[in-house]
C-alpha cells in the first residue's frame, strides 16, 4: 500500500513538473515579444488536401529577418523551423476546409508558401496574418 502511494505521488509530481516546464518554456519564448499562434504543415501537398493531416500547433516569433517557429508540445528551447524573410514566397491564401477545420484554431486562415523550394502552409488568425504579410513586405 505504501509503495502504491509513493508511486502515485511520484507520478503526480512528475506530471506537475512537466506542466510547469511547458508553461515556463512558453513564457521564455514570448518574453521578447512579437509572438503569435501559428500552425504549420511542412512539405504540404500542392492543392486539394484538406484532410487535416500533418498540421502541428505552434508559436511563431519574429526575430530580425526571420520567423522562428516552436512546437507547442515540446520541451526543446530551440525553434523547430526558422523561416527567412527573403526566402518566403506567398503562393495562396484560403480558409480551412474539410477536416482542417477540426485540426486548426477556429479563426485560422491558411497561407500557402514556398521556402527554399519546400511548400509549406501556415495557419494563423486574421490579425496575425495581416502582421505577417506586413512583415514580409517590409523587407529591405
Amino acid at each position: 500500500m505504501l509503495l502504491a502511494l509513493l508511486v502515485c505521488g511520484l507520478v503526480i509530481v512528475l506530471v506537475t513538473l512537466g506542466l510547469l516546464v511547458f508553461g515556463l518554456r512558453r513564457r521564455l519564448i514570448q518574453r521578447s515579444g512579437g509572438t503569435f499562434d501559428c500552425s504549420l504543415r511542412w512539405d504540404a501537398p500542392e492543392k486539394g488536401d484538406t484532410s487535416g493531416k500533418g498540421w502541428q500547433y505552434g508559436v511563431a516569433r519574429y526575430n530580425g529577418d526571420r520567423v522562428e517557429w516552436y512546437r507547442v508540445f515540446s520541451y526543446s528551447p530551440r525553434p523547430k523551423r526558422m523561416l527567412e524573410r527573403s526566402a518566403i514566397e506567398v503562393v495562396d491564401r484560403r480558409s480551412p476546409e474539410g477536416e482542417e477545420e477540426l485540426a486548426l484554431l477556429s479563426d485560422a486562415l491558411v497561407l500557402g508558401c514556398r521556402h527554399r523550394g519546400v511548400r509549406l502552409e501556415l495557419a494563423m488568425s486574421e490579425d496575425a496574418l495581416t502582421g505577417f504579410l506586413a512583415w514580409l513586405e517590409a523587407a529591405p
